[in-house]
């Protein structure tokens, strides 16, 4: 009953502010817009393979190009990954797009979804998980992963030139796996997944992300080397993931590609998209 009464909550919050709601395909001939392993199915009439989709995100963006500039769609998703307590086969998710927005007004519509929600569900913003308390009132903390990382190993990686310094400087801050990392951005974000990401119990937005583990989002407007993409988390855990949309179609060619290269080199960095 409480799912039921969010998930209206976010359609009506949605339509109020002029989304329309999608229903894109979810036999796909190419599974876009995550890296996950797909379901894989076959067409007998058509005589081809398809994938049960990972993502509704390039459909919606194709509505978006064409003149749609505000959809959204809640689904379900299907992701052929094994089973956890963090991750299962098929789950619903929402993405929603709004042209000529970036990163600062996402984070804003996601606290709102979210509070919104809280509000008509439970009558507060005040809730218990697993016997933390949270507090989902508004504003919420946004941190750039550097800051954060530098607040809990006391390492700034932004001031790294070398990848060897930088590996050493994460070593000597009791990290583990620092040796797979192929560039600097691929160790800041191994230090902010060991020492970060579990402490943020409280809502909190994490941005300005390294340009090697977000392929899709846009250079950062004033730091170079970083993204306009903003992670929130809540008990640990990641809740949403957004970015100001890349739309230069030379740049995305040429972060892809580079992407496919090292995967064929067998490059052991997380790879994120």
């Amino acid at each position: 009953r409480k799912r039921a009464q969010i998930t209206n909550s976010i359609r009506r919050y949605l339509d109020e502010q002029d989304f329309i709601e999608i229903e894109t395909p979810v036999l796909q001939a190419e599974p876009g817009g995550a890296d996950a392993r797909p379901f894989v199915t076959y067409h007998n009439t058509l005589d081809m393979q398809l994938y049960l989709r990972i993502a509704t995100e390039l459909h919606l963006k194709r509505l978006i190009v064409g003149g749609f500039e505000r959809v959204f769609e809640m689904g379900r998703i299907f992701r052929n990954e094994g089973i956890s307590t963090r991750h299962n086969p098929e789950f619903t998710s929402i993405e929603l797009y709004q042209a000529y927005a970036d990163y600062h007004d996402m984070m804003d519509i996601t606290e709102a979804l979210i509070v919104n929600a809280a509000e008509e569900a439970l009558g507060t913003t005040q809730i218990t998980y697993q016997g933390d308390a949270i507090d989902l009132s508004t504003p919420w903390k946004r941190i750039t992963m550097h800051d954060a990382v530098q607040e809990k190993t006391g390492v700034n990686f932004a001031e790294f030139a070398d990848i060897e310094t930088a590996k050493a400087a994460a070593k000597e801050a009791g990290l583990h796996g620092i040796d797979d990392c192929s560039t600097i951005g691929h160790i800041l974000n191994a230090a902010f997944e060991q020492t970060v990401e579990p402490t943020l119990i409280q809502p909190t937005c994490v941005t300005d992300y390294p340009v090697e583990i977000s392929p899709l989002a846009k250079p950062h407007r004033d730091k170079s080397g970083l993204v306009e993409r903003f992670e929130l988390f809540i008990v640990g855990r990641e809740t949403a993931n957004s970015f100001s949309e890349l739309t230069d179609p030379v740049d995305q060619r040429q972060r892809l590609e580079a992407q496919a290269e090292k995967k064929a080199a067998g490059d052991r960095s997380p790879k994120f998209g």
